[in-house]
């Protein structure tokens, strides 16, 4: 099995309004007058693309992936495999809302539910290889990744625009940390290319 950890992703409730989701480029003049780094926080969309590459995978379809998304204030979302996630930006960010408000949607037989966690505990729990992507860590190619895969392995990419990782020490919670390429990528293509490297070493 291979889970997929989006972390210290930038998606919020609106500290200014609770009834949306903090969105940068919609509320850029308000973060900026009260001290928030608008280049940074206020990011749903990266979360919303990387959850449609990964959803929609082969490799989920197969029931060989679980998709997990942390935030920024130490929240887990989990994601049922069976979800298919709204294409349209606004209605997802609606979806977000009432994940936030409700703590599960839909609510009776949840498809995706949220907890107060840790990351460094989140991942204690998962017995598995894991593997930090970042531009910092150890090079290696695309062509050679699933040669460092396992069956069982966790993948945890960052869920920001630009900086680091928020969660301190976070080098020490995984087995390996590396860079599959010399500059700066998405998260929804290194999830791609995570996805499709485990693809390769399951199916060689």
């Amino acid at each position: 099995m291979m889970h997929l950890v989006l972390a210290d992703s930038e998606i919020e409730l609106n500290p200014f309004n609770k009834k949306e989701i903090l969105d940068s480029s919609l509320h850029h003049s308000i973060m900026r007058k009260h001290g928030m780094d608008a280049r940074r926080r206020g990011r749903p969309d990266i979360v919303h693309i990387f959850l449609v590459v990964a959803m929609e995978s082969i490799l989920n379809k197969m029931s060989m992936l679980r998709v997990y998304v942390h935030t920024r204030n130490n929240e887990i979302i989990y994601i049922d495999p069976s979800t298919r996630i709204i294409k349209n930006y606004n209605r997802f960010k609606g979806l977000m809302v009432k994940l936030f408000e409700d703590g599960a949607v839909p609510v009776e037989k949840p498809l995706m539910f949220i907890k107060k966690k840790k990351l460094a505990d989140f991942l204690a729990e998962i017995d598995a290889i894991k593997i930090l992507f970042t531009r910092k860590g150890e090079y290696v190619g695309i062509s050679e990744l699933h040669e460092i895969f396992d069956d069982d392995i966790v993948c945890i990419i960052g869920g920001f625009p630009h900086g680091y990782f928020l969660t301190r020490g976070i080098e020490k919670m995984v087995d390996r940390v590396v860079a599959i390429h010399r500059t700066s990528l998405t998260a929804w293509s290194v999830a791609m290319e995570a996805i499709a490297a485990y693809e390769r070493f399951k199916f060689k």
